[in-house]
Parts: C-alpha cells; structure tokens; sequence
C-alpha cells in the first residue's frame, strides 16, 4: 500500500519493530536493486520476520515514474502482541514511497566537511549490519549541528571504534590501502558499501579515529547520494582535526558513480 497511515497499534510506529530500505530509481529502473533486497531479507531473519513476497516489491520500481526518484520500503512486524511480547505468528504490514530526488551534485567534486560525533552507538551484534527503523542514536547524532556548512557526523561505538556516518558509510585510505569500519557490532551495511567490497574487497578494520588521521583521502558514501570525498575533520566542538584534499577521481568513486548513472567529471555535468 501507498503511503497510508499506520494503526496506532502497529509495532513499527509503537517500537521501532521494523525494518527499510531507501532505494534510488532512475526512470523506473531501481538501482542496487537485488543488494537491496537482499539486505531487507536478512532483516527479516534477523528480526523473525516473514519475508515480504518479492514479486509485490518487484511491482513498485515502475511506479516511481520518470527522472531520478527515491523509493522508500517501510515493513513492520504489524499489530498485535502484548507489550513487547511480539506476535506468533506475526503479520508484516508495509507501506512504500517515491519522491523526487536532486543529487548534490557539487560535493562529489569540491568535497564535504564533517565532524565527530559526541553520541556514541551502542554495541548490539544482532542488529548489526540491517536497516531497522529504531534510528533515535542517528536523529540524536544529527541534532548536535545546524551549521550547513557541516554535511556529516562521523560515529564511534562505545569503546571507540569508528562505525559509520549518521546516513553514510565511511572508506578511507591509509598506507595505500582502502579500509572501512567493521560492522559487525553495530552500525548498517550500506548496499553501495557492500557492492563495492564484493568487487573491490576492502580491508575491514576496528580502529579509533587515529586511523582516520593516519589516511591521505577519505570519502563517505550511500546508495541515493553517492561519494563525497572528505575535505575537513572537525572534533565535537568545531575544531580542525584534518585537512584533506577533495579527492574526487578514486576508484571508489569511479565504481560507484557508474553503478549509480552520477557522472565522474565536472564537465559531464
């Protein structure tokens, strides 16, 4: 069903019991698509879930209509249960949207300032790597800037670990080498992520901001955005921690774009 209102005893509304995915479409033709879908369906295991059939999700990229759209998949595990005492068997309800996007285009080129993010994420391994819809540790790390100029917020676990960007991952290169955080505690595999690791294997790590200041070039990423390479670190209160240069011709951002239809040279655009 199209964008209609939840029960108020729907258990995605009430709990954050519930998964989506954000997928971009370009004339009716979804992008990332089977990575997608693959990550809503290890959701659903993940959470007990029945799987959502895929023959109805298949149906609503055509719907999106012309031009670059994003289409929003929200599933949850529907009403009943008492408490959080979630029911048996549960009965998955889920709704979808699609609204026109315009990419920032100017900062795959010129790059993006970003900051440290004071919010730590929790460490929970059974929800590790899915896209949930329980995101308040993201709308708490978002809300400690309004300075536009910032375009991200880097996070950290609670032992210190970098994790990921409030929507993005991060992928940095240090000693010739393109390492990205380990998920495996908590933090969303993004399907960009995963696509450019199963094609261009990236060395996972669990390290502490040092290693971001360690790295010659930097980038966070997502599948509706693209790559915006990194030019400027700041700590929690607004203090440079590293200078990048913008690096906008790497081979992340050169697989990337392609998969996504973004261009890879200014002049293209």
């Amino acid at each position: 069903m199209r964008d209609a209102a939840l029960p108020m005893d729907d258990r995605g509304f009430a709990y954050g019991d519930g998964l989506f995915e954000t997928i971009l479409v370009r004339d009716s033709r979804p992008l990332l698509w089977e990575a997608h879908l693959a990550r809503l369906q290890r959701g659903c295991e993940r959470l007990a879930l029945p799987p959502i059939e895929r023959r109805a999700l298949e149906a609503l990229p055509a719907q999106c209509g012309s031009g670059l759209q994003v289409l929003k998949i929200v599933v949850t595990r529907g009403s009943g249960g008492r408490g959080y005492r979630p029911p048996l068997p549960a009965e998955p309800r889920w709704r979808w949207s699609a609204s026109p996007f315009t990419p920032r285009a100017e900062r795959w080129f010129d790059g993006v300032e970003v900051r440290l993010c004071r919010l730590r994420l929790g460490v929970q391994p059974q929800l590790a790597g899915i896209k949930h819809l329980a995101r308040l540790e993201n709308v708490l790390a978002r809300q400690e800037w309004s300075d536009d100029t910032i375009a991200e917020g880097l996070l950290c676990d609670s032992d210190g670990h970098l994790v990921e960007a409030t929507a993005m991952n991060l992928i940095w290169r240090r000693h010739g080498r393109f390492e990205t955080p380990l998920l495996d505690r908590c933090g969303v595999m993004g399907t960009l992520l995963a696509t450019l690791d199963a094609h261009r294997p990236l060395h996972w790590v669990r390290v502490g901001i040092e290693a971001l200041l360690e790295a010659d070039a930097a980038w966070v990423i997502n599948s509706v955005q693209g790559v915006w390479p990194l030019r400027r670190l700041d700590d929690p209160h607004g203090h440079c921690l590293k200078h990048w240069p913008a690096v906008a011709d790497s081979p992340i951002t050169s697989a990337a774009h392609t998969w996504l239809g973004y261009p890879l040279a200014r002049s293209a655009t």
